[in-house]
């Protein structure tokens, strides 16, 4: 029995020297001066100080600013350290509950607004601090955001326009708008 505990017990130290230590070590030192800016929390700085990052969502509430996707985190919303979607299924009574929540959140919040709400202003991302909504989620606030600022619904449009990212490489994922940056523009307007 002792032989084969032993070169079970040696292989399980070497592989986690291997790939928990020397594998995670080169690859940081390989990749953290080509990816500097991932490296470092893709930190978004304005006037010399740190105000987020663009990875990871932000809790905007103010009606003068755009909102993003609902986080599933708790305590707080977008706390990293509590990454980590609802795991709620479709036919769930409570993300029925939150979903029907959220959208009277956002009647209530621009009640006169006829667009459709898009689906991913009622329902969070699946890590829960998604930075993005989707181009429709952030014109259907322009209104909103418009009337708390005083500023034509049009100039936001085009704020929103210029601040929509692309598909990752042309091919990947969806169009999308980094919540965080877009309202950092808006505070430049005024």
């Amino acid at each position: 029995m002792k032989e084969l505990i032993r070169p079970a017990v040696s292989l399980f130290v070497l592989l986690s020297v291997v790939t928990g230590i020397a594998y995670p070590l080169l690859t940081t030192a390989l990749v953290a001066p080509i990816f500097r800016d991932e490296a470092a929390g893709s930190l978004v700085v304005r006037d010399g100080r740190p105000v987020g990052s663009s990875l990871i969502g932000q809790n905007f509430a103010a009606p003068k600013y755009f909102w993003g996707r609902p986080s599933a985190t708790a305590p707080q919303p977008y706390n990293a350290a509590a990454s980590g979607g609802s795991n709620l299924g479709p036919l769930n009574p409570a993300l029925a509950a939150a979903v029907k929540a959220r959208v009277d959140a956002l009647k209530t919040a621009d009640p006169g607004n006829p667009l459709a709400i898009p689906a991913d202003l009622v329902t969070a991302s699946a890590s829960g601090l998604d930075p993005h909504i989707s181009p429709a989620a952030a014109h259907y606030q322009a209104a909103r955001v418009a009337a708390a600022r005083h500023l034509p619904e049009q100039t936001l449009n085009a704020l929103i326009d210029a601040h929509t990212q692309d598909r990752q490489w042309g091919l990947f994922g969806e169009p999308r708008v980094n919540v965080l940056e877009l309202n950092l523009a808006l505070d430049e307007l005024r």
